[in-house]
């Protein structure tokens, strides 16, 4: 038979099953008929011969089973005959049910919604051209101690014209512009970039087109491209704004493409895009500052294309001028080398190992789950062995049984997971909510295909793991021995109680490991929050303002206006100080240069040092503390005098005592004039607290020269603002209205209070903790429902034994302590093997942990002895029922 007549005929067979039944019945009934004949014609009698074939064949109803056996049709009418009776005898069993439905679908729920977070970021390709072609640009600098350094223009012209590795090579900065609008000025995030980064990421604009190169040269007409959200804002996502004109920082500049919806430019957020216009012929040796991408060539590899910028890098050191008072030495010195990655390392960093633990986490929430639930299954099978045995007894084999049960396990899994996969729609939205601001990828979270497939796989798995314990047990080979051993007067062995205390002790014991990282979190947690980090947050409003030259020229009318701004703030009521600072601890961006000390000698070129501009009164509005000297003062600022300020870790560093720093002289060139120190500053964990504070330089906002150049005025700054009204509309308006006052096109932006950008620094600690607490939490409701569980079934299967005691004399506190003694005894056991455990397993938190030992003793015995005195808490209540027993109504019962 063909392979389309049998796909046809097992069609038909499924679609009519009452024909196809009648039809092996008749198949059957006619062998039968003609065996007897063949009997008869050689000699027996017709009931002889029936009787013989009968005997030959077995059982009719068998014989027509392994009949319907054969053909693939069959094997798939069999399993939805299984999967049809299982769902019967479910549905005749709401409570049951429920309770593992519920049980199941939080765990799978759980594991559901945190695996779509580790898709979305850590698993599905960058959504850009071949992404996995793209690389990020790095460099490491071990000569002046600086792990991670940014290309240069001077590296960028070089790698683009000489690079064998590279299809091509782009720059990028972000920043922030001012925009003017009908009525003010608003400050709007930008992303400078090279004419090559856009057709690299092969992300086309669905309206206009790229830069070109030529946008991209230096003095060509200003152009923009907008960013989706930015000209739905703005322009109400009107097509025609192509070729309309924008001021940017007082620039007109024609609109030329505007960027799909679902663009992204890694983790940046950027209003619009505006070309780099770098120019060759004014690159130099130095200007770290531009982050690069670029895409391989077919069939090179990150350790070729790092070989060929080892080969191209002193080509570059010789091919471009120094700056004023450096050498090419210098720059030797420093031992520039490639630190190449995937781009999409460069986007999820670190934050995969904490993703991953908490997916291990949520696993073993699962599994405790399914403990729950295989418990369950145990005790219902437990109900059904009679019935179980008789169906043995009448010819079903294990295999039979074991499939039965199965089924029904499976079954239970899969309806858990549907509505588990529902829990994880909500449960990626409290995620989103709750996750860290720095958390990549964040709009690429979602139901797709992937978590779908591996919600099923889940489910599957899940319920052929617990639906395995019931059918080992309860198909094997002692099911016959059910019709002779068992009877309502039968005690319960220890023997029937040994799968169900095995998974109540391997609940206790995951609960215990879970509790413990939550602990060792908790603690993490509590360390960070004592330590000092150089600053107050609290009461403390922060902005960003940017004057352009288009605004005022003049450096020193800026740093008046600057003023100017300062003095009007802090005459707002409530307003107790200000200061103007260019680096925001715990924000992440920084600036460095190297510090050099006049009393020092230098063989090479000196590590990199934090820098810092200020205003007077800067530290008292920071809270920072000062630890020798004094600070700026406004006659230092407007004289231009050489002064500066330094970090007490760096003076320590430098001259061993703080006090031994003020009157040392310090520059950042060799070229610049020599600047006395005049105050140490506290130490500012300006990268979070769990960092170590880098060392820093403090100066002026206003210099003649500075780092071997014509330096002016800083004319981005942010202003600190300390009040009790921090972060209240009412002051923010008081703010705008008093920079307003003196000049309408001043614009305000990144506007967050001190106390928000401090809790970003610790997210990653307390989205953590959330997590795992919440895993903890889970863990050991559920661990304490097993063991009330199993408690309570012993309960029940012991009341006649309860009865005789009680009839013998037996007090009600003595059976108190026999159950309590048994479920204590059974946590006891648990929490042995999951402090086991947990010293195998905490040490892939050690990278989470901060000033907390792994193996922290406290959090050991405090995890263990909660759980110790809720499992007892759990075994007394159906202890209670023991308590209140009959004597004669329970052996009248059993």
């Amino acid at each position: 038979m063909s392979i389309w007549r049998q796909l046809a005929r097992g069609l038909s067979n499924l679609t009519n099953r009452r024909a196809a039944d009648q039809d092996i019945a008749e198949e059957v009934q006619s062998y039968l008929e003609k065996a007897a004949e063949d009997l008869q014609a050689n000699g027996m009698s017709p009931d002889e011969a029936r009787r013989a074939v009968r005997l030959h064949l077995g059982n009719a109803t068998i014989a027509r089973e392994e009949v319907r056996a054969y053909g693939w049709e069959n094997v798939i009418s069999a399993r939805l005959s299984d999967l049809h009776y299982a769902a019967r005898r479910l549905r005749h069993n709401p409570g049951f049910t429920t309770i593992c439905v519920l049980t199941l679908a939080i765990g799978i729920g759980a594991n559901s919604a945190i695996f779509s977070v580790i898709n979305g970021i850590l698993l599905r390709p960058l959504p850009y051209h071949n992404p996995d072609e793209l690389i990020d640009l790095n460099h490491t600098a071990p000569g002046v101690n600086f792990p991670d350094a940014n290309p240069a223009p001077f590296l960028y012209f070089t790698y683009r014209e000489q690079g064998r590795s590279f299809q091509s090579i782009g720059l990028y900065i972000s920043g922030a512009r001012s925009v003017k609008e009908p009525a003010e000025i608003e400050e709007a995030q930008c992303l400078d970039v090279t004419a090559e980064i856009l057709p690299m990421l092969g992300i086309q604009p669905v309206l206009g087109r790229w830069f070109s190169q030529k946008d991209d040269a230096p003095g060509s007409p200003p152009t923009i491209i907008l960013m989706q959200g930015w000209w739905q804002k703005r322009f109400g996502g009107d097509a025609s704004v192509i070729g309309r004109q924008i001021i940017v920082d007082g620039i007109s500049r024609q609109v030329i493409g505007v960027m799909p919806a679902d663009f992204r430019f890694l983790d940046r957020n950027p209003a619009f895009l505006l070309p780099l216009q770098l120019d060759r012929n004014k690159a130099f040796l130095g200007q770290f500052s531009f982050p690069g991408i670029a895409r391989l060539k077919p069939g090179v590899s990150i350790k070729q294309a790092s070989a060929d910028i080892v080969r191209m890098i002193p080509i570059a050191l010789h091919s471009f001028p120094v700056p004023p008072g450096l050498t090419v030495k210098v720059f030797e010195d420093v031992r520039l080398a490639p630190k190449l990655r995937p781009l999409k390392q460069l986007l999820v960093g670190d934050i995969g190992e904490m993703l991953w633990v908490l997916m291990g986490t949520l696993g073993f929430v699962l599994l405790i789950a399914c403990a729950n639930v295989a418990n369950l299954l145990l005790v219902r099978a437990e109900a059904r062995q009679h019935e179980l045995a008789i169906r043995a007894a009448l010819g079903a084999s294990r295999r039979d049984i074991a499939r039965e049960l199965l089924t029904e396990s499976v079954l239970l899994g899969l309806i858990g997971g549907a509505l588990g996969l529902c829990l994880a729609y909500a449960g990626i939205r409290v995620l989103v909510a709750m996750a860290p601001a720095h958390l990549p990828r964040l709009n690429e979270i979602s139901i797709n295909s992937p978590v779908v497939l591996f919600t099923f796989a889940t489910a599957l798995l899940t319920g052929l793991l617990f639906g395995m314990i019931p059918a080992i047990k309860y198909a094997g080979p002692r099911m016959p021995t059910a019709l002779r051993g068992g009877g309502r007067t039968s005690s319960q062995t220890m023997e029937r109680h040994r799968a169900n205390n095995a998974l109540v002790i391997v609940q206790i014991a995951l609960a215990l490991v879970l509790l413990i990282g939550s602990g060792l979190m908790i603690r993490t947690f509590q360390a960070l929050r004592r330590v000092d980090p150089g600053f107050d947050p609290k009461d403390a409003l922060t902005m960003r303002i940017t004057i352009q030259p288009t605004v005022v020229k003049d450096p020193d009318a800026v740093m008046r206006l600057q003023q100017g701004v300062l003095e009007t703030i802090r005459a707002i009521p409530g307003v107790t100080s200000v200061g103007i600072t260019t680096v925001i601890p715990t924000e992440g961006s920084t600036g460095s240069l190297q510090v050099y000390a006049r009393d020092k000698t230098y063989r090479s070129v000196p590590p990199l040092r934090r820098l810092k501009f200020t205003s007077p009164g800067l530290l008292g509005t920071m809270g920072n503390r000062l630890v020798a000297g004094r600070e700026f003062t406004w006659n230092d600022t407007y004289e231009r005098r050489p002064v500066a300020m330094v970090s007490e870790n760096l003076s320590r560093e430098l001259w061993g005592d703080p006090r031994l720093a003020i009157g040392k002289q310090i520059n950042a060139n060799p070229k610049d004039p020599w600047r006395e120190v005049i105050g140490v500053v506290g130490d500012e964990r300006e990268d979070g607290v769990q960092l170590n504070a880098p060392a820093a330089a403090y100066y002026p906002l206003l210099m003649t020269d500075f780092d071997g150049r014509t330096f002016g005025v800083v004319r981005t700054i942010s202003y600190i603002v300390r009040s009790k009204r921090a972060g209240s509309p009412g002051l923010l308006s008081d703010v705008q209205h008093a920079a307003w006052s003196l000049n309408a096109n001043l614009p305000l932006g990144n506007v967050r209070t001190l106390d928000e950008i401090y809790d970003k620094s610790l997210s990653r600690t307390s989205f953590t903790l959330v997590m795992l607490a919440i895993a903890g939490v889970m863990a050991l409701v559920l661990g304490l429902v097993g063991i009330y569980g199993v408690i309570s079934y012993s309960v029940s299967q012991r009341l006649r034994e309860i009865g005789i005691r009680v009839a013998l004399g037996a007090r009600p506190r003595e059976l108190a302590r026999l159950f309590v003694a048994q479920g204590f005894v059974l946590a006891l056991i648990g929490v042995a093997g999951g402090l086991a455990g947990a010293v195998a397993l905490t040490r892939f938190l050690v990278s989470l942990l901060f000033n907390v030992n792994p193996l922290d003793p406290l959090t050991y015995a405090g995890a263990s002895l909660a759980l110790l005195a809720a499992a007892i808490v759990a075994t007394y209540i159906p202890t209670l029922r023991a308590m209140g027993v009959d004597p004669i109504e329970a052996l009248r019962a059993e």
